[in-house]
């Protein structure tokens, strides 16, 4: 029941004609060019607001920094069961009420 839009690299996500219609943002730390927080801090500067998650495998303290400080959620790879999906629901959920 979500619609998902997927990016071969954060420069394509930048360039995304809908970004400021997501509800949930869905970031790997690992992407080719940039890192996941990385990209985050510039769709936040250029205003678009949706809730993220962050998936990494083992994150350094500094990435577990700076996702709290950008309030945003982890989960850590391998992914199990329907871990993903359940948390996309439960940071769309807060975020609408």
């Amino acid at each position: 029941g979500i619609s998902v839009a997927a990016f071969a690299d954060g420069e394509a996500a930048l360039r995304a004609p809908d970004r400021f219609s997501w509800r949930c943002i869905v970031l790997d730390q690992h992407l080719p060019g940039i890192s996941g927080l990385d990209l985050l801090d510039r769709l936040r500067a250029l205003g678009v607001r949706a809730p993220a998650i962050l998936i990494t495998t083992y994150p350094s303290k500094d990435v577990t920094a700076r996702a709290r400080a950008a309030n945003v959620e982890i989960i850590e790879k391998p992914l199990l069961d329907n871990q993903l999906s359940k948390k996309v629901h439960e940071v769309m959920a807060a975020a609408s009420g």
